[in-house]
């Protein structure tokens, strides 16, 4: 069994984000970017699943910049067997829209022939957690969301999602597509040897064209600006004062 992981290269999730002066973007000179951290569970899962005998294979791509090839050389680290890296910009500011990416990785897909495409279930710099749904619809794939456990048996997954009402569990035939969530379980740190070795792996490199894919954006973005600076609590010194200050709160 093969398994194929989108991964994609953001924002380190300790790092402050600044906005440009301008308005234009997210400033992202000198930032550290690193592997999107429900990505890096996909990983995690894909190479245990691979551990205990389940799968043969585990296929990482990424989509986006030349520097992604890092964020890969951390998959292949992890335990990943080998990496394509989809060169779509050379504009480091650029996001390629969910739509186009699901397209790309149908591409990827059409030539793999993967049984399992494990996913994050979303990014922490866009937010949009709409990838593994639109991949599901293009391929015509069941899918399983927002995943807090998998199990393989066969042609079968058995996914445990977390749901507004807690948890439900669904039954897909393979072949799926399947998107993480943060309780699935906790990455490992790449040892030395294995980053040495991770090295030596290899990555192919294509194009959104050698898919036939248009990355033209959809999405225009007007303006970017940093949330407003919440004021000062107010201390009160009674249950009274209490209510009476929630009540000039809804005035308001």
């Amino acid at each position: 069994m093969k398994v194929l992981v989108p991964v994609k290269r953001v924002i380190d999730y300790n790092v402050k984000v600044r906005v440009k002066a301008d308005g234009s973007g997210v400033d992202l000179a000198n930032v550290k970017m690193s592997m999107n951290p429900f990505d890096e569970i996909a990983v995690e899962e894909a190479v245990r699943l691979k551990e205990a005998g389940k799968v043969d294979e585990v296929v990482a791509v990424s989509i986006g910049v030349k520097q992604c090839q890092e964020t890969l050389r951390t998959a292949l680290a992890m335990g990943a067997d080998r990496a394509i890296l989809v060169i779509a910009t050379d504009d480091v500011h650029a996001d390629i829209e969910p739509l186009a990416v699901a397209k790309i990785l149908k591409g990827v897909i059409d030539e793999e022939r993967p049984d399992l495409v494990l996913a994050g279930k979303q990014a922490i710099d866009n937010d949009m957690n709409a990838t593994g749904q639109m991949l599901a619809a293009l391929t015509g794939w069941s899918q399983g969301t927002f995943a807090s456990e998998v199990e393989l048996n066969g042609d079968t997954a058995t996914v445990t999602r977390e749901v507004d009402g807690g948890l439900q569990i669904i039954k897909l035939k393979m072949p799926s597509i399947i998107t993480v969530d943060l309780r699935l379980n906790e990455p490992r740190y790449a040892s030395l040897p294995n980053i040495m070795k991770a090295k030596k792996k290899p990555i192919v490199e294509r194009t959104p064209s050698d898919f036939g894919v248009d990355i033209t954006p959809r999405l225009t973005v007007i303006n970017t600006a940093e949330p407003q600076t919440r004021s000062a609590g107010v201390l009160v010194g009674s249950v009274a004062e209490l209510v009476e200050k929630l009540k000039e709160v809804g005035a308001v």
